[in-house]
């Protein structure tokens, strides 16, 4: 009896020609969100314990530049600290999230193709790393100690609500972990044949003023946090202009049908 089940389920799996039905790929497609749902419900608990830590990851940068710290809501710390858990929580999970789509895309990829979307995804989440390392290590500490030490009038003191510095702080993180993809968009462009190296260094005066307005656009409206932000930008942009060498492809390049070509007489 428990035979006739299995060559059922995977009658129900397979198709005739050995490709996995519709009904397989629902199923798969269902065990991998499961599999990314537990993994945030676990670090999410995880996390929950050691809250207390997060937080004083964050703030020990606005302590250093002499800012106290209150709540002006009775429940407003409890859900910061509830909040970053959250946070935490799909950090952890986005890289867990990111294998289960390419494994799951994997089978219907050519080699060449498998082998570009898991750089680009790596890539990807290694950039967005060093984007928020950057800010928390390097920009965000500047920023803090500038806004901190502005000349003013002396009874304005700095009594930061706990919402309003976790919020600034993430919003750099993201900012800056964002700013950091512009090579990965540059390869993905230069892949399908519009970044050319020629292109990018023709548009280099363009970009530059381009990253100047756009970094005033998204940070608080300071010379110093603009510059903080323009700078790493215009680094990256020299760097795609490097990584576009690499990986240009014309778009109808006689390369692409012979790789095809030679794709097919492999299988």
């Amino acid at each position: 009896m428990s035979t006739k089940i299995k060559h059922k389920k995977a009658a129900e799996v397979m198709t005739d020609d050995g490709s996995m039905s519709l009904t397989g790929h629902l199923r798969e497609l269902r065990n991998r969100v499961l599999v990314c749902a537990v993994v945030f419900v676990v670090a999410t608990v995880v996390f929950l314990t050691i809250s207390d830590r997060l937080v004083d990851l964050l703030t020990a940068m606005g302590l250093k530049a002499n800012y106290t710290f209150v709540f002006i809501a009775p429940q407003e710390k409890l859900i910061q600290y509830f909040r970053l858990s959250l946070i935490a929580a799909v950090v952890v999970t986005v890289p867990v999230a990111l294998y289960q789509i390419y494994a799951f895309a994997r089978p219907g990829l050519k080699k060449n193709e498998r082998f570009f979307f898991g750089l680009v995804l790596v890539f990807g989440l290694v950039l967005f790393c060093i984007g928020v390392l950057f800010a928390y290590s390097i920009s965000l500490p500047f920023m803090l100690n500038f806004l901190g030490s502005l000349e003013g009038t002396d009874y304005i003191t700095a009594n930061i609500s706990i919402e309003s510095y976790l919020n600034f702080c993430l919003l750099v993180f993201i900012i800056f972990g964002v700013v950091f993809e512009m090579p990965l968009v540059t390869i993905i462009l230069a892949r399908m044949g519009i970044a050319s190296p020629e292109l990018m260094k023709k548009g280099r005066g363009i970009a530059i003023v381009l990253i100047f307005f756009i970094a005033a656009v998204i940070t608080p409206p300071d010379i110093f946090s603009q510059t903080m932000v323009a700078i790493p930008m215009c680094l990256l942009y020299f760097l795609s202009t490097f990584l576009s060498r690499i990986f240009y492809k014309p778009r109808f390049g006689l390369g692409d049908e012979d790789e095809d070509e030679e794709e097919e007489d492999e299988d």
